[in-house]
């Protein structure tokens, strides 16, 4: 899949925020809170709220088997790809930003209102300045976060997730007592289907915290989010590279295994290509692991800093410091592997072993970038 030029070289650094969780779990008051916090970090953040913006028709009702209610699950479903889509080309084209894309599934009037406070007084964007939008739904299940990762990726856009955890009793309380409550029973339902972010099996959702917001949002859980958007900001996605000169490449070779298997050879042509794959493929495989790691590591050496007190504009330095150091680690290694394993691939190699050692490189960079913002203090 081909990468989409969206300009990004000379756009704002941007990130999208997922909150997810169930119904008066504590979502908009986060995002709130966050949009408070946001000027004192130098951000223009603005809510994206599925409930404004997909009009109430799209969550109707219809009679189902046995005289069951159920939902249309189909139109509900292109409302909130029309949420994405909206973004989409609104990312796409800045310089439009405060144009309506025009999608009938969405509201217009609240689009509108949503984006005004990522607008300068003259109804431009501001140059330079970091975006956030905090997208503000129940987003109960991975595919409906993953489909928001996959935008971030295309725009080389940060990418972060906070999930809020409320027992259902709670939720169903400060659910009742909403102008414009959701029945009891869709809440109760929806426990049972919500799948909150696992980085253990989805490696996309690695930077992802969890918040237990019974007793409402803290000073501390605020903090919390303040420093993982401010890592997402400063470690964008990198977008899918354009293969497709290599696909094409793999594909005649493969054409050439297939056609010499009753002649039994193999092209020098296909062979080397086939190394080559073998080789990409391996040094792709050290650098993913790597990475994961890499950002683990940074989450620990966030954390031990906020326990040391450093101040918060000291914070997102280290934040920038420990990301630019990773990016530079991990362009060494890809190359190196590159370099030092030309004919191996991956079944040929302990790549746990290879990426072991290498983040002990990474680790020590870490720890001295953090010792030194420490002693600042």
């Amino acid at each position: 899949m081909a990468a989409v030029d969206t300009g990004s070289s000379s756009r704002a650094p941007a990130c999208l925020c997922v909150l997810c969780g169930l119904p008066a779990a504590g979502k908009s008051t986060l995002a709130r809170r966050v949009l408070e916090a946001s000027a004192e970090y130098g951000w223009r953040a603005t809510v994206v709220p599925y409930d404004d913006l997909i009009p109430g028709a799209a969550f109707r009702t219809t009679e189902g088997e046995h005289g069951l209610e159920q939902h249309t699950h189909t139109e509900w479903r292109s409302h909130r790809r029309a949420v994405l889509q909206c973004l989409d080309q609104i990312l796409q084209r800045p310089e439009g930003f405060a144009e309506f894309p025009g999608s009938p599934f969405i509201s217009k009037d609240t689009w509108e209102r949503c984006l005004q406070t990522l607008l300068n007084p003259e109804g431009s964007m501001p140059d330079g300045t970091p975006l956030l939008f905090l997208l503000d739904d129940n987003f109960y299940y991975p595919s409906m976060r993953y489909e928001v990762f996959q935008l971030a990726r295309k725009h080389s856009l940060g990418f972060c997730q906070v999930s809020l955890q409320c027992d259902l009793e709670s939720c169903i309380s400060r659910n009742q007592k909403r102008a414009r409550p959701v029945p009891d029973e869709v809440i109760t339902d929806m426990t049972k289907r919500l799948e909150p972010p696992n980085p253990q099996k989805n490696t996309w959702e690695m930077q992802s915290i969890t918040l237990n917001t019974q007793d409402g949002v803290s000073k501390c859980d605020l903090q919390r989010v303040m420093e993982l958007i401010s890592l997402a900001l400063g470690n964008p996605l990198n977008p899918l590279e354009d293969d497709t000169e290599q696909k094409v490449m793999l594909k005649h070779a493969i054409m050439d295994l297939e056609r010499s298997r009753c002649k039994l050879w193999i092209t020098p042509g296909a062979f080397v290509l086939l190394q080559e794959a073998d080789r990409i493929k391996c040094a792709t495989s050290v650098v993913h692991q790597a990475d994961q790691a890499c950002r683990r590591l940074i989450t620990e050496a966030m954390k031990s800093a906020r326990e040391n007190q450093v101040p918060s504009e000291q914070m997102r330095s280290l934040a920038a410091e420990l990301n630019e150091s990773k990016v530079t680690f991990l362009n060494n290694l890809r190359r190196q592997v590159l370099q030092e394993a030309p004919f191996l691939s991956e079944e040929d190699i302990d790549v746990e072993h290879v990426v072991k050692r290498a983040v002990w490189v990474f680790d020590d960079g870490k720890n001295e970038i953090l010792t030194r913002f420490i002693k600042r203090t």
